[in-house]
């Protein structure tokens, strides 16, 4: 191995007699090297020292493998091939720290997230050694990026085998890895049997739930965790997302202020954090706040543009959707992306903005070379479908580059009982419906009744119904929700079940006398 060697190295001590301890320099010698090593940051450096190493240090003393071992630490985060050459020539009997500085470098590069599962199987192979407590939570990151639900759960077993079960820090990253690969029930499971937590545990937990869209059990569980500990920032922001999906306007506020109070500047600050808060007022219909922690944002991203121009398209506020939009492409560095202008589409479907949606999409073609997806395909077919342009919708589905979804054809069979198309026409609309979605969808049930209701065809209404009933398809009832000192009430058509039912329908009736 041919290395230039650091000049201002010390000499190698003089040889010892016979025995290590009537030699302290070398004691010193490995201690300054330990030093140089540590501090090490970049991989020609860190070779010169192993060249050193190699020249001046004796296998027979016990601090030359901690040495190596540094080396295969140091080299995992700057080299990972060089590591694996130190680990198979250097080190005769690797240890759990060796063992796990390989495992941990793989998992952490994306390329090589099958090498640390390999390595940890190698180890057990070995056997040696086994794994300890750290070295659980790397080769459980490297399954859960790769979804390798049998291969984790074969780790699960080693936990289980070696007696790791009731660590805190192996049984977050079990429940860190069920979570991604979708295995709430054995998320639940573990997180249930640790008989010990720490913060990080109902992080990992209620992230998870948001992640199965349980949002609800998430603010319960949030609201439990508050009893041990207090919140951190990855908390609040797992919540602030159960909030926005829930509407929780009032819970939202809270978590913001608790972040306001409780949070550092750099996170109060983050730029992920605002856009979350964003989204959060947003979809809660509160814009006021929303536009006031945008304006106050010190650096914004795309995604920080994409949340105010899609909250305002979501409650139909083109006017304010589309300045927003004059704002990015006239101030900002970046380029509007996909999500930018699927935005824009809605607020020009929302107030029935034909020609100016014509052409957002032209330009983000033409000028943005922004290649045109399903979404936006869809809110251009509603766009002409609820203007009544009926056969430029269907043009344009004809030429589209991929097959049309169960959303678009919806949308133009609703265009078609709106528009009194014609009943040949609808059932064409509806056949095209039921061979992309199937005979399930009761959306489409429903409007065939009504077209065939306007032309008065009341046995071919009847025969819809009969259809429904035989097939067990049953119209989703329609709900609405409102929030009322941080309770969500939820009111279905139909449904009496609320225990103040009678008190609504009571000012209900005081409301329409007026």
């Amino acid at each position: 191995m041919a290395l230039v060697l650091n000049p201002t190295l010390p000499a190698a001590p003089n040889p010892p007699n016979t025995t290590v301890d009537k030699y302290p320099d070398a004691y010193n010698h490995h201690k300054y090297l330990l030093l140089q090593i540590n501090q090490c940051t970049n991989i020609s450096h860190l070779k010169q020292l192993h060249a050193h190493t190699l020249r001046t240090t004796y296998p027979s003393h016990p601090q030359t493998l901690l040495l190596y071992s540094r080396i295969l630490h140091s080299s995992s985060l700057l080299n990972l091939a060089y590591a694996f050459r130190v680990f198979d020539h250097q080190i005769e009997n690797p240890n759990s720290f060796s063992w796990n500085a390989l495992i941990r470098a793989c998992a952490h590069n994306v390329k090589l997230k099958q090498q640390a599962i390999l390595v940890f199987k190698k180890m057990l192979e070995v056997g040696d050694v086994g794994p300890d407590k750290h070295t659980f939570p790397f080769v459980l990151k490297a399954c859960a990026y790769l979804f390798a639900l049998s291969e984790g759960k074969q780790v699960h077993a080693q936990v289980f085998k070696l007696g790791f079960e009731s660590d805190v820090y192996v049984n977050n990253s079990l429940i860190h890895f069920y979570a991604s690969c979708g295995c709430f029930e054995f998320v639940k499971k573990v997180f249930d049997k640790m008989p010990e937590r720490s913060i990080v545990s109902w992080n990992v937990m209620i992230d998870a739930l948001v992640q199965f869209a349980d949002f609800d059990y998430a603010l319960t569980l949030f609201g439990e965790m508050q009893s041990f500990f207090e919140p951190d920032g990855y908390t609040l922001q797992s919540v602030i997302s159960a909030c926005a999906s829930l509407g929780a306007l009032s819970m939202g506020m809270w978590v913001h202020t608790c972040m306001l109070r409780n949070c550092d500047a750099e996170f109060v600050t983050d730029v992920l954090i605002n856009n979350s808060l964003v989204d959060m007022y947003c979809k809660c219909g509160a814009l006021d706040m929303a536009v006031q922690v945008f304006e106050r944002m010190s650096k914004r991203d795309v995604n920080s543009w994409n949340a105010m121009i899609l909250g305002f398209a979501m409650h139909g506020k083109a006017e304010e959707a589309l300045e927003y939009f004059s704002r990015l492409v006239e101030t900002q560095r970046f380029p509007p992306n996909s999500v930018t202008f699927v935005g824009v589409l809605c607020a020009c479907n929302h107030r029935g903005l034909v020609k100016r949606g014509h052409n957002y999409f032209n330009t983000m073609i033409e000028k943005y070379k922004i290649k045109p997806v399903l979404e936006h395909y869809g809110c251009l077919v509603d766009i002409y479908a609820r203007a009544g342009l009926i056969e430029e919708a269907l043009n344009l589905v004809s030429t589209m580059p991929m097959k049309p979804d169960a959303v678009i054809w919806m949308s133009l069979l609703d265009a078609c009982c709106k528009k009194n198309a014609g009943i040949e026409f609808s059932e064409d609309m509806a056949r095209r419906l039921i061979e992309t979605a199937g005979g399930n969808c009761s959306g489409l049930y429903v409007l065939l009744s009504r077209i065939y209701a306007s032309a008065d065809r009341w046995i071919d209404v009847g025969l819809i119904r009969k259809l429904m009933t035989d097939n067990g398809v049953t119209k989703e009832p329609g709900c609405s929700s409102i929030e009322l000192n941080g309770v969500t009430h939820e009111f279905f058509s139909g449904d009496t079940s609320h225990p103040q039912i009678e008190e609504v329908y009571r000012f209900l009736d005081v409301a329409d006398e007026r």
